[in-house]
């Protein structure tokens, strides 16, 4: 405990603990939808509404922040806004689910091109 009457430090981490955030829910949305750590999340410029964005928490508004800037990935929101990704992920479902963002799901692997054809073009285009 310092002098000066704070009873917290900064190596005592956040007042606010991840739980909290979240209202105790572990699962984003009501349909448990699971985000990618690569699944890309943008605002939705049909879902922004000033009046609607007040009415937000500040962990929700600085995710809006995050992503108006630049498309962002699971991972990089969770670094930048220095949450839990469990957090992300709950706070994101509520933000999709109130068309305030938008995700782009990854490609599933086995939907990405052969391996094979990829080195076929681009030794056609070193031809070139």
């Amino acid at each position: 405990m310092s002098t000066n009457g704070r009873w917290y430090d900064a190596d005592a981490g956040p007042l606010v603990r991840p739980y909290a955030m979240t209202g105790g829910r572990t699962k984003p949305g009501p349909h448990g939808v699971r985000f990618d750590l690569i699944a890309l999340v943008v605002v939705d410029p049909a879902g922004t509404d000033e009046a609607a964005e007040s009415l937000l928490e500040p962990e929700h508004r600085a995710l809006l922040g995050l992503c108006r800037d630049e498309t962002q990935s699971v991972a990089e929101l969770a670094a930048d806004a220095d949450l839990p990704v469990g957090v992300v992920r709950v706070l994101l479902g509520d933000l999709l689910e109130a068309g305030h963002v938008k995700v782009s799901r990854p490609v599933p692997p086995a939907q990405l091109p052969d391996e094979r054809i990829l080195r076929e073009v681009i030794e056609g285009l070193r031809a070139l």
